[in-house]
This record gives C-alpha cells, sequence and structure tokens, in this order.
C-alpha cells in the first residue's frame, strides 16, 4: 500500500460476498462523497456495511495521512469471502439438508484524486463557442404593408393559366386512347 492510500476493512460480514460484490461494483473509481450519496440510496442490504466501511477508510485517510477529504477517490474495492457457517435443515423423513451462511471481508482503499472540473462540459463549450444569440421569436419585427393590387391578379392569372394546362392534357390522353385502340 502506498502512503497516499487509506484503507478500511470489515471482516465478517453476515452477507454472501457475490451481493456485495454487485454492490461494490457501482461505486469503484467514484469520488467518496459520490459513492455515498449512491449508496445511500441504493436499497440493498450490503450498501449500509459498504457506506461504514467507506466513511471508515476516509476517516483513516484524514486523520492518519492527512488527506483532504474533498477529492478522495475509491481506487480500489473488494470483498474475499469469509468463513461459511454449517447448518442443518431438518427436512421429511429424517432427512436433514446443509444450510450454508456464508460471511464477507469487505475492503475498500481511498486515494487522493485529482480535483474535478469546476465548470461542466456544456459549461464549457458554452464559454467557448460564446453566448447565443437572442431568439427571433422574442424580437417582434414590423411587418411591411404589402400592395393589396398585386396580390388579388396574382391567384387569378395562375388560376386561368392552369385551366387550359388542364383541358389540354384531357384531350391528349382522349387522343392518344383513340388512337391506341
Amino acid at each position: 500500500m502506498e502512503a497516499t492510500e487509506a484503507k478500511a476493512t470489515a471482516r465478517f460480514v453476515r452477507m454472501s460476498p457475490r451481493k456485495v460484490r454487485f454492490v461494490l461494483d457501482t461505486i469503484r473509481g467514484k469520488y467518496a462523497h459520490d459513492a455515498l450519496d449512491q449508496l445511500k440510496f441504493t436499497p440493498n442490504y450490503a450498501a449500509d456495511e459498504i457506506a461504514n466501511v467507506l466513511k471508515s477508510a476516509v476517516a483513516n485517510a484524514v486523520n492518519n495521512h492527512g488527506m483532504s477529504d474533498d477529492w478522495l477517490k475509491v481506487v480500489r474495492c473488494y470483498v474475499d469471502p469469509g468463513p461459511t457457517l454449517k447448518r442443518v435443515q431438518p427436512r421429511a423423513q429424517g432427512r436433514a439438508y446443509r444450510i450454508l451462511k456464508r460471511t464477507s471481508h469487505i475492503t475498500v482503499v481511498v486515494a487522493e484524486g485529482e480535483p474535478a472540473p469546476t465548470t461542466r462540459p456544456r459549461e464549457q463549450e458554452l464559454k467557448r463557442r460564446g453566448k447565443k444569440p437572442p431568439l427571433l421569436a422574442v424580437a417582434k419585427l414590423p411587418e411591411a404593408p404589402a400592395p393589396a393590387a398585386a396580390e388579388e391578379t396574382a391567384p387569378a392569372a395562375a388560376a386561368e393559366e392552369t385551366a387550359p394546362a388542364a383541358e389540354q392534357t384531357a384531350a391528349e390522353t382522349t387522343a392518344e386512347e383513340k388512337g391506341a385502340e
């Protein structure tokens, strides 16, 4: 163990290592305060034990090694199997089934990480690009008056142009049909 790491271990915890490992995988590599926040809302019995071990590791880092608790990171966390308690469950016809009550040794190692960036990536991107221009919908632009005479004659002229074209295409199709017969 390096001088910049602090470790805490909880031994003989009455939980299966498999179930503890599932929760440990969620906090590995996170900052200690983020990991504690996540463990607080994890609906698992192992989360309470892991939170206690993590708090102990942070206390060891602050008190024994003089580290700052602001940038402590979970660098390693693992669980080893402890001794298994063997019990017997009576079954039908005088038989007995073996019950294995597993135990765990939970270890959490913390070290000082680098400070987290003060701004989020989105804010950094906005700083690089500059502020967005104001929306056009917000600023009301004065509407220019349109000439009324030009608008009234334009649709009528367009309708007159399309009507003869429609008659012509209809006449062409009837002529083609007669020629094909």
